[in-house]
This record gives structure tokens, C-alpha cells and sequence, in this order.
């Protein structure tokens, strides 16, 4: 008994001698290389895997700025900083981009828009959108609310108030994913420089605009009067020149009628304000049977 323990046990311990002895052979024998470049290209890259340099990750990114000559300054997560540390790795001079960052053209929260029915389904834009083409809002142009764009964002730089989309510009990275997620087309990446925006994507007539939603752009193109370098009209819609953004000032100088024109700081201030709830009316005393 105690011999047949034994000889089991040896057999087991040459298999496995053997075994482990192939496994160290074949891994050497086809062990891949890696460039200690890529090594260090990858450690300075942000690691969000956000896709907004067109590459598959940032490892695939990486391989691709050492190998392939990309340009670092692909990713819109890195910094100046980062950029001019790749470009010590890897000797080659990384090139610079205008910052970006991702805008919400849309003022229509909950407490500004009007709701044409009540949605009760999946919290997804997209799923909402297909729901009556709504989603509970009146408005078939503005933001759904459900925060699709705000799962999507790697760098938590989109947070939804009052069922509006409002992008905090010193977090968003411009990875472009709230851009390819919104269903309704409202988020563009523009130059961060510009202060000021017009919020609203309507194409609705704007008497209509006017019936949806409390601050919509009417068209009335007197910010385009005021000064048509600096705003321009795009299909129906006034939006601002980002080749020649005006400063913040520009909004007091114009003074829009609806508000839809409006300072980014501003506008993200009011997207957080919520009407005051209406106090509960006081319960009405019974009525006293009168006596027959």
C-alpha cells in the first residue's frame, strides 16, 4: 500500500517536472518582445480607454504613437504636461491641440420645458427617444434627461439636474462618448475658450419653441445684428462662431429676449435652480350633517 503511495506520488511529480519544464520552454521560445517605450508611453497615458484618439485603448494607443508614429496629442485626456513627457520617451516632438470640451445645447429642464406625457420605462435616452419619439418632454429637439451621456463619460464630468445634461467644462476631457451616445444629436465638442453658447437645438417654429420650452432661441438673430462676427446662423439655428467665440460680456450686450444665449457658468447655475413646490393645501373641514 505504502509503496504504491509512493510510486503515484513520484509519477505526479515527473509529470508535473516535465510539464513545467515544456510550459518555461515554449514561453521562452515564443515570448514576445515588448518595446519598454510602449511601457512607458502607456503609464503617462490617462488609462480611461475612452476611445477619442480612434485607437482601441490606450495600450493600443500607446504601440501606435511608438511603432506607427502617431501623434500623441490624439488624446484630448493629456495634458501639456503628459504630451511633453511622451514626447522625452519616445524623442519625437508631440504637437498641440486646441482643448476642447463637450456642450449640452439645451435649456429645456424639467422645470423649464413642458411635459406632453409621463414616461414609465428604461432610464436610457435611447430607449425613451423610441417611446412616442419623447420621452415625457413636449420638446422633440431637447434633452431627454435619463443620462446616457453621464454613464458614458469616463471622467464623471456630466452630471443630469433638474432632467437636463450639464457638462462641468474643467472635468470633460473631450473624449467625444456623450457625442456618440446622445440620441437626439445635442452634444458637439467645441473650443473651450468660448464662454458663452446658445442653448437650445430646436427647429420647431418659434411660436412652438416658445410653447415647449422657457428659454428656446426664437432665430431673432439679434445677437447676429449686435455683431455678425461673432454669432452665425447653421440650418435654422443661431449658434456661436467658435473661429471667433465672443467674450461673456457679449451676452449683457446683447441681452436675449429668451435667455437661451447664455454665459456657461450661468447656465449651469440656473439648470440647478427648481421652481419652488406649490405648500400642500390645508385639508377642508367636514361638513356638519344638518339635522333632519
Amino acid at each position: 500500500m505504502l509503496t504504491t503511495i509512493l510510486v503515484s506520488a513520484g509519477v505526479v511529480a515527473a509529470v508535473g517536472l516535465i510539464l513545467g519544464a515544456l510550459i518555461g520552454f515554449t514561453a521562452k521560445k515564443f515570448e514576445v518582445q515588448t518595446d519598454p517605450k510602449i511601457e512607458a508611453v502607456q503609464e503617462l497615458l490617462p488609462g480611461a480607454n475612452c476611445g477619442g484618439c480612434g485607437y482601441a485603448g490606450c495600450a493600443d494607443f500607446a504601440s501606435a504613437i511608438v511603432t506607427k508614429d502617431a501623434d500623441p496629442s490624439g488624446c484630448s485626456a493629456c495634458s501639456d504636461a503628459m504630451l511633453a513627457k511622451i514626447a522625452e520617451v519616445t524623442g519625437k516632438a508631440a504637437g498641440k491641440k486646441e482643448k476642447m470640451t463637450a456642450v449640452v445645447f439645451c435649456s429645456g429642464s424639467f422645470s423649464r420645458s413642458t411635459r406632453a406625457a409621463d414616461y414609465n420605462g428604461i432610464l436610457d435616452c435611447r430607449s425613451a427617444s423610441i417611446v412616442a419619439g419623447g420621452g415625457g418632454k413636449a420638446c422633440r429637439f431637447g434633452c431627454l434627461g435619463y443620462g446616457s451621456c453621464a454613464r458614458a463619460c469616463p471622467f464623471g464630468a456630466i452630471e443630469i439636474r433638474d432632467g437636463l445634461a450639464v457638462v462641468h467644462p474643467e472635468l470633460c476631457r473631450a473624449c467625444g462618448k456623450c457625442v456618440n451616445v446622445c440620441p437626439r444629436k445635442l452634444i458637439r465638442l467645441v473650443p473651450a475658450s468660448a464662454p458663452i453658447h446658445v442653448y437650445c437645438n430646436s427647429l420647431e417654429k418659434p411660436a412652438k419653441r416658445r410653447k415647449f420650452c422657457k428659454n428656446p432661441c426664437l432665430a431673432c438673430k439679434k445677437c447676429i445684428r449686435t455683431d455678425e462676427n461673432h454669432m452665425q446662423m447653421q440650418g435654422g439655428l443661431v449658434r456661436v462662431n467658435y473661429s471667433n467665440p465672443p467674450e461673456a460680456s457679449f451676452v449683457e450686450q446683447v441681452k436675449c429676449p429668451t435667455g437661451a444665449l447664455q454665459v456657461e457658468e450661468i447656465h449651469r447655475k440656473i439648470a440647478a435652480l427648481k421652481p419652488a413646490e406649490p405648500a400642500p393645501k390645508a385639508a377642508s373641514a367636514p361638513k356638519k350633517e344638518e339635522s333632519k
